[in-house]
């Protein structure tokens, strides 16, 4: 990553301060090396936590900082788009003046100040303790027997030395708190390596629901050491599902909760462990099982139509997509490297998908803005029996 991103902020950093240049080449060549330094900070404090043995805890808290930076620098970067068409666009219509105005090297230092605030308080948003929120999801395909039946999920914990174990602890109180049925962790709960950093997620033992806590791997549990932290959830007693279906009987109906590896297995360079997605062997275990209602914890949303396609799955609950982080890179970007799924609900092939804006946040990008983080707890409510009491 560190060589595709430091010269992508060289060219960033050339662009952003070239307004400099009539001042002094000397300034000018000042701030782009710190805006090229900074701007590559990120992928380097990942790739020094991979190779070094520089603990993780150190990592983690610069990456909150270096995070903002890059991107209040993104941000800034942008506003120097908008800065230099505007310039060319009065250049072109015979008003020179207009470019001479916007290329005096202040209104560069004013954006690069107004992004710096603006992702301070975005960062600031992001690492707040979620609160619960509630909300109903109708669905054709539950029987009416399980109508109203409340699940909790804890979607992108990513627990670590800044979403430490005080966080995790008021996380897990809230969620006791709103009383949920059953209780689903679709993945990303964990950063940095099981042996410094499994008391950050102790506190996910206290969980409580009547028809249990189930757990499922995401693509950070994968980059973290996947066997190591397999191992610390089953001392946690959380089942942890990979490529595994358990259907359990609620209000008299089979329902089949299950789990698939992620993704993230395919990628060269993450820790040996874990295993694929194996979408077609967890459809099998459920139909075997007999299930009646079948929820699935997958936790990229981008495979939903091929988890769909399997053709048992009623319910897939996913998160990695934190909700899109803020509004308008939501769609732009976000969205668009997920399939078109970034948060709430979407219906896909007969199959429902609930996409959760999480309940915590990777320290290497913090920033909320309009998307807060959240405790998801889905009232599942059946058609049928909305039909049967309308009739």
């Amino acid at each position: 990553m560190l060589i595709f991103l430091a010269p992508i902020a060289l060219v960033a950093a050339l662009w952003l301060w070239h307004p400099l240049i009539n001042t002094g080449w000397r300034y000018y060549l000042w701030a782009v090396l710190a805006t090229t330094i900074l701007g590559a900070l990120p992928a380097g404090l990942i790739w020094a936590a991979r190779q070094t043995d520089i603990g993780y805890a150190v990592v983690a808290y610069l990456q909150v900082p270096s995070g903002w930076l890059f991107a209040s620098i993104a941000g800034a970067w942008l506003l120097a788009i908008v800065r230099d068409v505007l310039a060319l666009l009065g250049w072109g219509m015979g008003s020179p003046q207009i470019a001479h105005a916007l290329w005096q090297p202040k209104y560069t230092l004013i954006g690069l100040s107004v992004m710096l605030l603006v992702c301070g308080h975005a960062s600031v948003q992001g690492m707040r303790v979620p609160q619960v929120h509630e909300q109903e999801l109708r669905l054709a395909s539950l029987p009416p027997e399980l109508d109203g039946l409340r699940v909790a999920v804890i979607a992108d914990l990513h627990a670590s030395p800044v979403n430490n174990m005080f966080y995790v602890h008021e996380v897990v109180q809230r969620t006791n708190a709103a009383k949920p049925d059953l209780i689903v962790l679709p993945g990303d709960l964990v950063d940095g390596d099981a042996a410094t950093q499994a008391a950050n997620i102790a506190a996910l033992a206290d969980l409580q629901a009547p028809h249990g806590v189930w757990a499922a791997p995401g693509n950070h549990e994968y980059y973290s050491g996947y066997d190591e932290w397999a191992a610390v959830f089953a001392k946690l007693g959380l089942p942890y599902l990979a490529n595994r279906a358990h259907t359990i009987e609620i209000r008299g109906k089979r329902v089949t909760i299950s789990g698939v590896g992620d993704p993230a297995y395919h990628r060269s360079l993450i820790p040996v462990g874990g295993v694929p997605p194996d979408i077609v062997s967890v459809a099998q275990q459920a139909q075997e099982q007999g299930t009646q209602f079948h929820i699935l914890l997958g936790h990229q949303p981008k495979m939903a139509r091929q988890y769909a396609a399997a053709g048992s799955v009623h319910l897939q609950i996913a998160g990695h997509t934190h909700g899109g982080h803020i509004r308008g890179f939501d769609q732009l970007v976000v969205a668009r490297a997920n399939n078109g799924f970034v948060r709430g609900r979407y219906d896909i092939d007969g199959m429902t998908l609930f996409v959760s804006s999480g309940a915590g946040l990777w320290s290497g990008f913090t920033l909320r803005l309009g998307v807060p983080s959240s405790i998801d707890v889905l009232t599942l409510r059946s058609e049928k029996k909305t039909r049967t009491s309308e009739d």
